[in-house]
């Protein structure tokens, strides 16, 4: 691909704590306000969009809804006629739509870009919800036995670290704990006003119940609505944006690295690919040395935050030795030693995470990349990492099966 820089203008985020079905409002007037609020954010004139990729993963079994392009062209007059695709890969849908569009910039096919994200999901009861979210796993060949496939499946990422590793209670309990401690000041955070004691982390039935295995309530991530549009920009254009707001080119963060790899369906069979591996996804694995090769970085020690998948305590957990804070296994050392903590030597999920800020879907991927502009800008807030400069994320679809993940870079 073209050495030439794809840059990040910013973007929005809705209130993950709404419920737009109980606000008489649909899958449009979500998509709507994420891309509304990054216009407003960005100064962005609607005319200059060139191209739209929307990220979303089951659109059609939550709200019988597809063609999303079309959706976002009934956003704004000036929409119609654009080209617009939506991209689908699990719980990663939205990041596929952002190397879509890194990869149009990239072409040179168009400037700008605009990144949308977006899922409604709390328009049905928790066991519907979960069988639509069961169509990321492979139908009728895994997970037969589950109540709820996917807290059932990241169970046995646990279990496997386990076999392999040894894996105590305690360091989920508090991957869970930092994840809802730092989305208590995320005024977008799904579960800020959550009140949560002691028991709510315990192994108490009625206070934190069992979902599938060593899944607890509190090592979950949300279900969600939720919308999240970032715009992406090419070198030529991104000058400009900046001049028109008396800025330079340095003052843009942009994609610094990448990294894109699909895996087998089967949660089996990618453990028995990775058998004689020290890492228990490998291909997780190759999708961040990917992003830190492209990059031009040694390894973890060159970030300052990471925004994670943490779809469950367990996925949080394997990303952790993943991205190499620890040797293989040892992930355990890094949650002891305080390293993942906002004020730890490399922060962990500022925002909340899955777990505390919530998981629409098809927008994660999508929101990970707004926080990490928020960060590298210096305009996160209260969840704002000192001297941020350089962010990294990782978005997972499946059980690992679709992995990407982006280094975003603050220019000078």
């Amino acid at each position: 691909m073209s050495g030439e820089r794809v840059f990040l203008l910013g973007g929005h985020q809705t209130d993950f704590k709404r419920n737009f079905t109980r606000e008489g409002l649909g899958l449009f007037e979500l998509m709507q306000e994420a891309v509304e609020g990054a216009l407003d954010r960005t100064g962005i004139e609607p005319e200059d969009i060139q191209v739209a990729h929307v990220g979303n993963f089951v659109g059609e079994l939550f709200c019988g809804q597809g063609q999303l392009g079309g959706l976002f062209a009934a956003i704004r007059p000036e929409f119609s006629g654009l080209p617009a695709a939506r991209h689908e890969g699990a719980c990663a849908s939205g990041s596929l739509a952002a190397l879509a569009a890194q990869a149009d910039i990239k072409a040179g096919h168009y400037d700008l870009a605009c990144v949308v994200g977006v899922e409604l999901m709390r328009n049905s009861d928790a066991q519907t919800a979960a069988d639509h979210l069961a169509a990321a796993a492979w139908n009728g060949r895994e997970g037969q036995d589950a109540q709820w496939m996917w807290p059932y499946m990241f169970a046995k990422l646990g279990d496997e670290y386990e076999r392999r590793y040894g894996l105590n209670r305690e360091h989920l309990v508090r991957i869970a704990q930092v994840n809802f401690e730092n989305a208590r000041v995320n005024p977008n955070a799904q579960t800020r006003a959550y009140e949560l004691s002691d028991a709510n982390f315990s192994e108490n039935d009625d206070a934190n119940p069992v979902v599938e295995g060593r899944i607890r309530k509190t090592d979950c991530g949300q279900i969600t609505d939720g919308g999240a549009c970032v715009f992406l920009a090419s070198e030529r254009y991104a000058a400009d944006y900046a001049a028109r707001r008396g800025l330079s080119l340095d003052a843009i963060p942009y994609i610094r690295g990448w990294g894109h790899r699909t895996a087998t369906m089967r949660l089996e069979d990618k453990l028995a690919e990775s058998h004689n591996n020290p890492y228990v996804m490998p291909h997780v694995r190759g999708t961040i040395t990917d992003a830190f090769g492209r990059a031009g970085i040694a390894g973890p020690e060159e970030l300052d935050v990471i925004e994670t998948h943490d779809c469950f305590t367990t996925t949080e957990y394997m990303a952790i030795d993943h991205f190499g804070l620890t040797k293989p296994g040892e992930s355990w050392k890094a949650i002891e030693e305080g390293v993942i903590d906002k004020d730890g030597a490399l922060p962990i999920n500022p925002s909340g995470g899955l777990i505390g800020c919530g998981h629409p879907v098809g927008c994660t991927g999508v929101r990970m990349l707004v926080d990490a502009h928020k960060q590298v800008t210096g305009a996160a807030g209260d969840c704002q990492i000192d001297g941020a400069r350089t962010a990294a994320t990782l978005n997972i679809g499946g059980s690992g099966t679709t992995t990407v993940s982006f280094v975003v870079q603050a220019a000078a």
